[in-house]
């Protein structure tokens, strides 16, 4: 009787260390593969890409010219080529630009024309009084008129202020 006091604390122990060492780090690599799916998805359908493997570049420009020259060739010799740099689907060598996929223009032009600017059409002026009546600019000493551009008052001579209630 007196070990099955001892016996239980032991198990018991034993239990929460098994319990403690658990390792559901499985699950939570799962959850967090199917989250990195979720966000980017293969782009073509049903397609599934490789762990640790990285999908290939976007092709901007055609892999082959009007000519049938491929843009990047391997660097071994083997036949084809791609559109994009990467390794060779042959041999599983690098890829290298060629250089003879781009046309070689070396004619210069016999005539440059300039390019073409629009002609600025200047801007039409305000006229000197709006709709109601009231002045572009008037003057501040109170006389009477006023004009549509700053300038000397006709009746005193002092120079013309703006006057906001005009665009109002």
């Amino acid at each position: 009787m007196k070990y099955y006091k001892i016996l239980s604390i032991l198990l018991l122990s034993t239990v929460i260390s098994f319990y403690a060492c658990n390792d559901k780090s499985s699950a939570a690599k799962q959850e967090a593969r199917e989250a990195l799916e979720a966000a980017n998805p293969p782009s073509a359908p049903n397609a599934t890409i490789p762990n640790g493997a990285t999908p290939p570049p976007p092709v901007v420009e055609p892999a082959q010219n009007a000519d049938g020259v491929w843009h990047y060739t391997c660097s071994k010799g083997c036949a084809g080529g791609s559109g994009a740099k990467g390794n060779c689907f042959t041999c599983g060598g690098p890829l290298v630009h060629n250089t003879a996929y781009h046309p070689q223009n070396n004619s210069t032009p016999t005539t440059i024309t300039p390019p073409i600017t629009p002609q600025a059409t200047p801007p039409t002026p305000e006229p000197a009084q709006n709709a109601a009546g009231v002045w572009h600019y008037t003057c501040g000493n109170g006389c009477a008129g006023g004009g549509a551009a700053v300038g000397p008052c006709g009746t005193c001579g002092s120079t013309l202020a703006h006057n906001t209630v005009y665009h109002q």
